[in-house]
């Protein structure tokens, strides 16, 4: 399978309201370098898994809602506990939007799978992988 991978990264506020988050109940910061790999079973004409370009852009927007947001205040968390694990699943779920949009330029419909993974820090991260 071939893929590209593209990265960016969002600054939130958060609070993990449940025992066994410990010292993270409370509200903090966070910020995670994002990454978003699309996975194509074949190249275009051109070489191309993905337009890298284009890639970059959609999850630069995807980002922007969330970026220096407190995500106990957005609406797609109501009701969810916003882990790393949740986060990457929110955008995942909005990037495959995209993909479906045609976003990601004319071999959109060739992307059969995405990987979004959460850098914490230098040494932990989480992720939600998918087939589209």
């Amino acid at each position: 399978m071939f893929a590209v991978e593209v990265r960016d990264h969002i600054m939130i506020a958060h609070s993990l309201p449940r025992p066994v988050f410990g010292p993270a109940q409370g509200m903090h910061g966070a910020t995670f370098v994002v990454d978003a790999a699309f996975f194509t079973e074949d190249v275009d004409d051109d070489g191309l898994a993905v337009d890298i370009g284009a890639a970059t852009e959609t999850l630069a927007e995807v980002l922007k809602p969330l970026n220096y947001q407190n995500l106990d205040e957005v609406e797609a968390f109501n009701g969810k506990i916003s882990t790393t694990e949740v986060i990457a699943k929110h955008i995942f779920d909005r990037l495959a939007a995209a993909v479906g949009e045609k976003k990601l330029g004319p071999g959109s419909h060739r992307i059969a799978k995405i990987r979004v993974t959460l850098h914490e820090s230098h040494a932990a991260r989480g992720w939600y992988e998918g087939a589209l």
